[in-house]
């Protein structure tokens, strides 16, 4: 590492090094694995399809998230939750190396997405637990960083195998596709296990104990999920920007979720496709540091406003000029530019901004307004594309939702300023 980290910064970015692998074999290579098991389907009933399958898996961890991250605050618990739908996601990734029919196959991917993105859910809530305010910027920067780079090691192995095999080890395509979802969960376990082992939780709840105990937490738990709503409620700041999060995050997710799927569906090779978006990875590790390091000169909100502009931008790109494997090249670099700072910014000014003996049940709700984002952004998609059998007007919609976020993020720098 470039910086000074302590042992528990280090492993805990690790985990985004780990799970990054199978986030980028889900952008570039599964919507092209399912194209290509679901035969004879029309291009827009595809990218329907995919819309759909990231809507359920969005929909059911915001629905999880609350309760569960409020009983995961309690001391000890963090751990447990994230140790279990870590496992859970890396069993199905297994599963979907079997193989299996489309429909069956967009199941197994959906469960994995659910234990990926739940288990990221208490791993964002562990950044109050292993740095400081001060390094939260930094940590949180770099472990999207580190996540984007470390990524491309085991999906470049996975590339090569694909184009590789077939010539070298006598596999068919889909076969050595389906090593694919091997490879990366090797590396996905092996790259959280220094988080396991070396994780404590420095902020809870205390729990009662006993069975009369056991009734009280889970009867606390739903009282304090009210108590955090009506604290949410009565901040203007931390309501007015998990407002904007919920539209501006929509454009985020969505981008990148639908990326490969859009360019097939325009025709581009599916060997460009990957090609360019292994170069949003590399063009990404630099870009999250940069972004951490200016967050600490000019401030975490302007450098989100920023980012979030810039995806204002680029929607429009997708929408008007993406036609050729050139344009998707440019899209892959300016996405690359942009996407690692807002995620991470986002996600330590909102760490900032919450207590942090119950950071498990607002990054909950905290997930709640991205997940749900995520299942309108995907299904506003599905829903345009399907009626106008046109993805570029499906992509054309997000752009109404990024600007919506821009205005209120706007507004509350504009809030903050007139407190200064």
């Amino acid at each position: 590492m470039a910086l000074k980290y302590t042992k528990l910064e280090r492993n805990w970015v690790m985990y985004d090094v780990g799970n990054s692998a199978l986030v980028l074999l889900n952008t570039a290579v599964v919507p092209i694995y399912f194209n290509a098991i679901n035969t004879g389907a029309h291009p827009a009933e595809l990218v329907a399809a995919w819309a759909n399958a990231q809507t359920v898996a969005s929909l059911v961890v915001a629905l999880l998230m609350p309760i569960l991250g409020s009983l995961a605050d309690y001391a000890g618990n963090k751990i447990k939750f994230f140790t279990g739908f870590f496992f859970t996601g890396l069993i199905l990734c297994l599963v979907e190396a079997i193989p299996m029919g489309a429909l069956p196959f967009l199941v197994a991917y959906v469960l994995c997405t659910i234990g990926l993105n739940s288990s990221m859910t208490f791993y964002d809530a562990m950044l109050t637990d292993v740095t400081t305010d001060e390094r939260m910027d930094a940590v949180s920067s770099s472990g999207f960083a580190w996540g984007y780079v470390g990524s491309t090691i085991p999906f470049i192995a996975c590339i090569a195998l694909i184009f590789g095999g077939p010539s070298i080890l006598g596999l068919d395509t889909l076969t050595c596709t389906r090593l694919c979802f091997i490879i990366t969960a090797a590396w996905w376990l092996a790259f959280t296990i220094p988080l396991l082992r070396t994780y404590k939780q420095r902020y809870g709840k205390e729990r009662d104990e006993g069975a009369d105990g056991v009734m009280r937490n889970i009867a606390n738990t739903f009282k304090g999920l009210l108590d955090t709503m009506r604290s949410i409620l009565h901040d203007r700041v931390l309501l007015v920007f998990m407002v904007a999060f919920f539209f501006y995050i929509d454009g985020v997710h969505t981008v990148i979720s639908m990326a490969t799927s859009y360019g097939a569906a325009l025709g581009i090779d599916s060997t460009q496709l990957v090609l360019a978006l292994l170069v949003t990875q590399f063009v990404a590790f630099p870009s999250a540091i940069i972004y951490g390091k200016f967050a600490g000169r000019v401030g975490t909100l302007r450098m989100i406003i920023v980012a979030v502009a810039a995806y204002v931008g680029i929607v429009l790109f997708a929408a008007f000029f993406l036609k050729s494997a050139v344009e998707f090249w440019i899209l892959a670099v300016l996405v690359g530019m942009f996407q690692g700072g807002v995620q991470a910014l986002s996600r330590s000014y909102f760490g900032r901004l919450i207590p942090k003996d119950r950071a498990n049940e607002y990054y909950g709700f905290f997930d709640i307004f991205g997940r749900y984002a995520s299942v309108m952004g995907t299904l506003l998609v599905s829903v345009v594309t399907s009626l106008t059998h046109d993805p570029s007007l499906g992509v054309l919609s997000i752009g109404i939702l990024l600007v919506v976020g821009l205005v209120m993020l706007v507004k509350l720098s504009r809030m903050q300023e007139a407190h200064a």
